[in-house]
């Protein structure tokens, strides 16, 4: 296959490189600056869509970027890297002599309202109770395809839980106070941890591009496993054999991230991968401890 992927440089897109030229694919990765196997975003706007079989799109500027604060600015940053991006590849198939054959939309499950009780799978309500909802739902409308076009393209939405990793994405945060001995639960730790091996992310997203597996809809791409924030404390604790007794408190979290972004880390969602495992996507890790292992080992 040759793929196209916006935001291919990033740490999912690094990881679904690898894995895609592993096994022979080629992939052209579309960034700010060109380069060796990289197009650039107004290359796409104004010469329209090279010739691929599947579509990819993983850009957006990072939600819990510390070196921004959270205003006006950085929600339109938000926004504008999130939808922009989408319209730009839709734009471009639509107006395409050749449509690919797949498209793939990676969005978020702040789609869904957190709770500590309910558990959520693709065919849930959610996407218009909150900003990061709210955008959720625009991206995903601005990611599907006129109706002419989505006859001939197989158009699949995943929708991401915390991706872990070695070389980036949330661990590359948290990983220091652990091994210094000074991680510990935030807020009450009783809140849902919907996580993903970066391995699976870039597996589910392979998965969605060959047409053997037919795949098309809403997939969740989180591990099935459900886990909290306490369990995920105490499993990286454990793993880095370090003590986990520092609490960072709700109010803390808030003041260095603000209220909105502070809540995806305090409030989550117990999200079920129901579709995605029906769709015959085998996990590579599908429990956290052996993710955490091979992370930190």
């Amino acid at each position: 296959m040759k793929v196209l992927i916006g935001g291919g440089s990033g740490f999912i897109g690094k990881a679904l490189t690898n894995l895609l030229r592993g096994k022979g694919h080629e992939v052209t990765i579309i960034s700010r600056k060109p380069g060796p196997g990289q197009i650039t975003w107004d290359d796409v706007a104004f010469k329209g869509l090279p010739p691929c079989d599947g579509v990819v799109n993983l850009a957006g500027e990072n939600l819990m970027n510390p070196l921004r604060w959270w205003n006006d600015e950085f929600k339109k940053d938000l926004i504008s890297s999130r939808l922009n991006t989408t319209k730009t590849l839709v734009k471009a198939m639509v107006a395409s002599d050749k449509l690919p054959n797949s498209w793939v939309l990676v969005t978020g499950v702040g789609y869904y309202k957190p709770s500590e009780t309910l558990e959520y799978t693709e065919d849930s309500e959610g996407g218009d109770f909150d900003f990061l909802s709210q955008l959720v739902t625009e991206w995903e409308a601005a990611g599907r395809l006129p109706e002419d076009q989505a006859k001939s393209v197989r158009q699949v939405v995943i929708r991401s839980g915390i991706v872990l990793g070695k070389d980036g994405g949330a661990m590359k945060q948290m990983i220091w106070p652990f091994w210094l001995g000074l991680g510990g639960i935030l807020g009450t730790g009783h809140q849902p941890f919907p996580w993903i091996h970066v391995a699976d992310m870039a597996g589910i997203i392979l998965h969605c591009l060959e047409p053997k597996y037919n795949v098309s809809g809403i997939l969740n791409g989180v591990a099935p496993a459900t886990d909290t924030n306490a369990v995920f404390t105490h499993a990286l604790g454990t793993v880095l054999r370090r003590p986990t007794i520092f609490p960072v408190p709700s109010f803390a979290i808030n003041a260095i991230f603000g209220n909105e972004r502070g809540s995806v880390l305090l409030h989550g969602q117990k999200v079920i991968p129901r579709r995605t495992l029906e769709s015959g996507y085998v996990y590579k890790y599908p429990e956290l401890q052996p993710a955490l292992k091979n992370i930190v080992y």
